[in-house]
């Protein structure tokens, strides 16, 4: 089976989902999961299973919560960083969960069905892509959740929606005009133009902090591993919070804290081409025994 055999495509989404799984899924070329791959021994009967061996063994054992855990940290890291069919895959091992959603959200539903199957999907991608974390326990409960309430916002939309009869005569309430200034990407500019925040650590920042983007598909991109991006993303944090706090993003800054403050960025620049260096060194020494 493939998909561009199948004839019938289906109109759900998650229907479609789970077809481009079975696809993924099938002989003569199954995608499997290894589970030697796992940071610590879940469990598992078997060191490679297929997924949907996998997927019934979890239904089968819901209270196996380490592995679990582990066996979802692994499919989200490779949802991010391996390509689209472990997207489908984590979709498809999801699938039980995510059809049990829809269907109880489509009771009394008056709306399209597919809309809600859509925005369960939506939501669950949404989280797998960026939001759920893997520093915290049970990442499949938060994808999980992130696809409940994707499907019940757009129910509860609907509900809130009132027709009426002319809409041009309708008298909007006021509103309140945003401030422009104190804009979070406008702090973060500053902070970069005062030497608070580094200029290559400005992306990474923003997409992770502000964007709530995923850190590992940046760490990557970035060269780094993951723990180092995150303990570096921390020490921003202070830095910044130091700063608000002393009022330097939002206020006027005295020539000797500028240049304090681009003292400290140098200090820290030079700290981080030394250890470049020292890794670099490193990895050339390893490679020349591993050549002897």
């Amino acid at each position: 089976m493939s998909v561009s055999d199948a004839t019938n495509w289906p109109t759900s989404a998650l229907d479609a989902a789970q077809t481009a799984f079975a696809a993924l899924t099938c002989e003569p070329a199954p995608l499997v999961f290894d589970c030697t791959v796992l940071a610590c021994d879940a469990g598992l009967p078997q060191p490679v299973m297929p997924l949907p061996a996998l997927r019934d063994w979890l239904l089968r054992h819901p209270r196996a919560y380490t592995a679990r855990d582990e066996v979802w940290r692994e499919l989200i890291r490779r949802a991010r960083l391996d390509g689209p069919h472990w997207v489908v895959a984590a979709v498809g091992m999801a699938m039980p969960a995510l059809q049990r959603y829809a269907a109880q959200l489509c009771e009394g539903y008056d709306g399209d069905p597919a809309d809600i199957d859509a925005e369960v999907l939506t939501g669950f991608l949404t989280a797998l892509r960026d939001r759920a974390d893997l520093t915290k326990p049970a990442p499949y409960a938060s994808l999980c959740r992130a696809a409940w309430r994707a499907g019940r916002n757009l129910r509860l939309q609907r509900q809130e929606y009132v027709p009426v009869e002319d809409i041009e005569h309708v008298t909007p309430g006021s509103r309140t005009p945003r401030v422009p200034y104190g804009h979070p990407d406008l702090l973060v500019r500053r902070a970069v133009a005062l030497g608070i925040l580094d200029p290559e650590d400005e992306q990474p920042y923003i997409d992770v902090r502000l964007g709530y983007r995923a850190i590992e598909p940046i760490a990557a991109a970035y060269g780094v591993s993951v723990d180092a991006l995150r303990m570096r993303l921390s020490r921003i944090d202070s830095r910044i919070a130091e700063a608000l706090g002393d009022g330097l993003l939002t206020g006027l800054v005295s020539p000797e804290t500028t240049a304090r403050l681009r003292q400290r960025a140098e200090q820290r620049r030079r700290c981080r081409a030394g250890r470049a260096a020292t890794t670099r060194r490193e990895n050339a020494r390893q490679h020349a025994a591993a050549a002897a």
